[in-house]
């Protein structure tokens, strides 16, 4: 299952990884946001449950896109672009 999983997303562009990746940081953001709001803490358990759940979907669903090259790739292009 876990091998039918990694070659269907293996199938997808850099670029969708990349942005699959970047839909994480919106996810955490809702995830502690929302605990500053003023509703049950039962409410906020399921949101906060809800929300990161959703920030690691994306996190790992990217990371299987880009692969080893292409963190490597990003990797390069953040200090290219450093410098």
């Amino acid at each position: 299952m876990k091998e039918r999983i990694q070659k269907f997303l293996k199938r997808f562009s850099f670029r969708t990884g990349v942005i699959i990746l970047a839909l994480c940081v919106p996810c955490y953001i809702f995830s502690f946001a929302q605990m500053a709001l003023p509703i049950s803490t039962t409410a906020k358990g399921i949101l906060w449950f809800i929300f990161f759940g959703l920030a690691k979907t994306f996190q790992y669903g990217g990371l299987t896109i880009i692969g080893v090259e292409g963190v490597k790739r990003i990797k390069d292009w953040w200090k290219s672009k450093r410098q």
